[in-house]
């Protein structure tokens, strides 16, 4: 089976889809700070401000799916913090750009993550579809400039696939977790005015079309991974709190609230417009969980019986 390298490996994204690659008996590795050989795993070093990357993590890669960038909501996003987040995505795009160019390889395909990001944040009766143009804001631009390292890979005959990713549900941490703890203690609550939309998919949808990524030659260019279920912030609350037998009766939390906790940042809350998920529909794929209540169901009350 092909080799498959995996920057980013040790996030929850980046965890789940290594394992379901070994699964389906691809040999995998990643790349760290620190060499770990001899496991199941191997992980290579490198280091971007160094521009280093060791020599052997790129001999015989057959397909590499790039996840690696600092957490776009881990802290309020200072001048210093974005281009952190946009250099983490960049430079370290172009640092294995670089260093396949300057050897022979084998690559097949380079699989970059991105984010729904790219179409701004913004609420509009609009449903945006790979076709539209970035947002004129600050997850517009990091989304852009993710996406134009990725497309550099093309100048080496290398096939490229983009995944502009929604809001990633599982049960190991992530968003879903920072949504169950104020209903569970009886204090959840919409945020806003709720009616902004969040694009939504489940972590083993997700992963499934990184591989399809990989298995599909014919899958080149752009695609949005979101679920079919169009769900505003106030479907989520409410469905959520039904899965898990909360009641709700406390007023929305007002954005004003949001926006001193949280600054520019807070728009990644109180903004969302719907996305579509047509083309990779139309490319073959299935969605295992197309429903959010089901979704929920599955992560929240199924893996605990």
């Amino acid at each position: 089976m092909a080799t498959i390298l995996i920057t980013g490996g040790t996030g929850v994204v980046g965890r789940f889809l290594s394992k379901k690659l070994k699964d389906k008996g691809y040999s995998v590795a990643t790349l760290g700070r620190a060499s770990k050989n001899g496991s199941e795993i191997n992980t290579y070093t490198w280091d971007i401000e160094k521009n280093e990357i060791e020599k052997e993590a790129l001999e015989k890669v057959d397909y590499i799916i790039h996840l690696a960038g600092a957490n776009i909501s881990e802290s309020k996003w200072t001048a210093k913090r974005k281009k952190i987040i946009i250099d983490s995505r960049v430079k370290s795009a172009q640092l294995i750009f670089e260093k396949l160019k300057e050897n022979t390889n084998q690559v097949k395909a380079f699989i970059s993550a991105s984010a729904i990001g790219y179409y701004g944040a913004i609420s509009t009766d609009k449903i945006f579809s790979e076709t539209d143009t970035p947002a004129n804001d600050f997850l517009g631009e990091t989304c852009l400039k993710w996406e134009q390292a990725a497309d550099r890979f093309e100048e080496l005959g290398i096939r490229v696939v983009k995944i502009r990713t929604g809001i990633v549900l599982t049960k190991q941490g992530g968003a879903l977790a920072k949504m169950i703890t104020p209903i569970k203690l009886g204090i959840g609550s919409p945020i806003g005015n709720g009616k902004q939309y969040l694009p939504w998919i489940h972590i083993e949808d997700l992963c499934d079309i990184y591989i399809k990524a990989i298995e599909d030659a014919q899958m080149k260019g752009v695609y949005n991974a979101v679920a079919p279920d169009h769900k505003t912030n106030r479907d989520f609350t409410k469905t959520l709190a039904v899965v898990l037998r909360k009641p709700l009766w406390f007023p929305n939390i007002p954005a004003l609230v949001m926006k001193i906790i949280f600054g520019e940042m807070s728009v990644m809350l109180l903004k969302g417009s719907r996305v579509s998920s047509e083309k990779i529909t139309n490319a073959g794929y299935k969605f295992k969980f197309p429903n959010l209540k089901e979704t929920f169901v599955n992560l929240l009350v199924e893996n605990t019986k």
